[in-house]
């Protein structure tokens, strides 16, 4: 409600003054958070598999990135059954609800994709789900990237036969984006009518 800001240069980037304010200021934080995770940091080849844990605004965001890249099958992850419909229109193909099985769900992502996906984006901040989108990448080439903000005591346990067997994992903050510079850009992909937010 201030007439006036005063903020840190880094912090303030020239966007097209057509875009609908109302619109792309959720683009300052989450969307380009989990758009940037997908294409700056997993970047997914065409026609690849890619698991996206956890369906808010950054998980929505993180399967367009996919979709974006041209994956051919995007599987959404998420405890509520209810955000399924809606991620269809951000790319979402498929969709697993880990309440729904006895096993664990890099198991199950296993079995759905002939030994793992090629990529996995972690949005939930959930340790457990962090671990499990680490797991469920293929061997030899799967690239997991962890992008919620888990719990300040929270450890991160998996077994080093993961690491040897050639899977990488990473993190990302704000999707590897520089603000000043790279989100005129996407407020451009908005205006172009690329981007679903």
């Amino acid at each position: 409600f201030s007439e006036y800001t005063v903020m840190h240069v880094g912090c303030v980037a020239k966007i097209n003054p057509e875009a609908p304010l109302d619109k792309v200021c959720v683009l300052s934080c989450g969307i380009s958070t989990g758009l940037g995770a997908t294409i700056n940091v997993a970047k997914p080849r065409k026609g690849s598999t890619v698991a996206i844990f956890g369906l808010g605004a950054v998980g929505l965001a993180a399967a367009e990135g996919a979709r974006i890249s041209g994956a051919s099958r995007i599987i959404g992850i998420d405890l509520n059954p209810n955000r399924f419909e809606e991620a269809k229109k951000f790319g979402c193909t498929e969709f697993i609800n880990p309440k729904d099985h006895d096993k664990p769900v890099q198991q199950v992502l296993a079995e759905m994709t002939n030994g793992g996906v090629d990529r996995s984006v972690e949005c939930t901040g959930n340790i457990h789900a962090m671990i499990q989108a680490f797991e469920c990448v293929h061997d030899g080439w799967g690239v997991a990237v962890l992008v919620g903000v888990p719990h300040k005591d929270a450890e991160f346990k998996t077994h080093p036969m993961n690491f040897l067997n050639e899977r990488t994992l990473k993190g990302t903050f704000f999707g590897n984006y520089k603000p000043r510079s790279d989100l005129p850009n996407v407020v451009e992909m908005y205006m172009k009518k690329e981007l679903e937010v």
